[in-house]
């Protein structure tokens, strides 16, 4: 049995009511404190918050009380512990080796002790999993470096690219599903050219395009251009937090929200 198809079989013996209900089941389908709320206080009808904290980490919090930072670091603080902190690969600014010992999960996007790095975690209302990748360097290529974390939040999903370095084989693409909004890094350089990550995005097709790790608005700024060459439409907003739900959802929209 393929790895892939073990998965699958194992997500199906084991998911919980909760995550099943979720439409992206992989089937193939540093801002003001103020702006902070605790998941018991966001607005009617909002089913999750996402809050740029800034470079690769945002912070995540449900309706139902769960709360996520990815690419947790020692550089980009959140403004509380979350119950789940996610680092996608090994790099200084997307992890640390001392995260706060209050969160609940670190999730890993790689495996210390080599092989697949593996994560399935329902808190609360939210399910965290991922999808291995590879990262390429000076020093080579390095399979299973970095991880997707895909969050599952009612009938929403939105996926974190991490430190992407290459397209998305079939099978990648069909452990992430369908998914909603996608968090992808846009700096050109360090993880892929802007036109290749265009191609990521034209892959998996969100409603949503969240811009993170670039280093300033000329290089910000060349991307939206070769999005909106490609028919997507840009919003800029003025506060680093976007209020979710199915109802609310933009079509075809890259959402820029302020930091870097």
């Amino acid at each position: 049995m393929t790895r892939l198809a073990w998965l699958f079989f194992v997500l199906a013996l084991f998911a919980p009511e909760t995550a099943a209900a979720s439409g992206c089941s992989p089937v193939a389908r540093a801002p003001a404190r103020a702006w902070f709320v605790r998941a018991s206080e966001l607005p009617a009808g909002v089913v999750v918050r996402l809050t740029f904290l800034g470079h690769a980490s945002f912070l995540i919090e449900t309706a139902g009380g769960a709360s996520a930072v990815t690419d947790y670091n020692a550089y980009v603080v959140p403004p509380y512990p979350p119950r789940i902190a996610t680092m996608n690969n090994a790099h200084d600014t997307h992890y640390t080796d001392r995260p706060d010992p209050r969160i609940e999960h670190v999730l890993r996007g790689w495996n210390p002790q080599g092989g697949w790095a593996e994560h399935d975690l329902v808190v609360a209302d939210l399910r965290v999993r991922n999808v291995p990748t590879a990262v390429h360097g000076r020093f080579g290529t390095q399979a299973l470096s970095n991880s997707i974390f895909v969050f599952e939040v009612a009938d929403l999903c939105i996926a974190h690219l991490g430190h992407l370095h290459h397209l998305l084989t079939p099978e990648q693409r069909a452990e992430l599903g369908e998914i909603d909004v996608l968090l992808a890094p846009v700096d050109g350089t360090y993880t892929m050219s802007q036109e290749e990550m265009l191609e990521v995005i034209e892959q998996i097709r969100p409603e949503v395009v969240i811009p993170m790790h670039y280093f300033g608005p000329t290089v910000l700024g060349r991307f939206l251009a070769l999005a909106q060459a490609r028919g997507w439409r840009i919003e800029h907003r003025a506060e680093p937090v976007l209020d979710l739900s199915r109802d609310r959802l933009p079509h075809r929209t890259v959402v820029v929200l302020p930091g870097r």
